[in-house]
């Protein structure tokens, strides 16, 4: 697969062309990617997600899709946002734009997603129980509810991200 996301600071999780997918550890069995026998797999399921980010059923639980581009994605737990790559020279060049970016955004709507506790980040078309040998990144999140909301941002000439931010709620 081609790299766009040059090795630095962030480890960086990409597709192969389809939706990155956040699914609770605890249920990734449950996610068949697209190696299932029905007819609408859960990566069928993943591409027909609209916009920014959206969820879907996993076991008792849920997963975040990552809809639109399936750009670089890395997690900043400093400010408890998933960022996409979608232009910049280098990944220095975008880290520095991305408080800009967050105190700039215009957020579309939000969606709750509860979490029994960690979760992994990985390619949709993979199963869940095959994602930790594939290129994935764990997010250590406390188990809880979150309201997720998404944008993109052009925070400098050159530079295009996408946020995709997570706030704790009730905890």
């Amino acid at each position: 697969m081609a790299r766009y996301a040059e090795p630095g600071a962030l480890e960086w999780v990409e597709s192969g062309g389809g939706p990155l997918i956040a699914v609770p550890e605890t249920v990734l069995p449950f996610w068949a990617g697209a190696d299932s026998e029905e007819l609408d797999t859960d990566y069928d399921r993943a591409c027909e997600v609209d916009g920014y980010v959206g969820l879907l059923p996993v076991g008792d639980s849920a997963a975040l899709v990552f809809g639109d581009e399936p750009a670089a994605t890395s997690f900043l737990p400093d400010h408890a946002t998933f960022v996409r790559w979608s232009a910049a020279n280098s990944e220095e060049e975008l880290l520095a734009e991305v408080p800009a970016a967050l105190d700039t955004a215009a957020w579309g709507s939000e969606v709750h997603w509860r979490v029994p506790g960690p979760v992994l980040l990985f390619d949709s078309a993979w199963p869940g129980g095959s994602a930790a040998g594939q290129e994935h990144l764990r997010i250590d999140l406390a188990p809880g509810s979150y309201a997720v909301r998404a944008a993109y941002v052009q925070p400098g000439p050159e530079t295009w991200v996408g946020l995709v931010q997570l706030r704790r709620l009730g905890h």
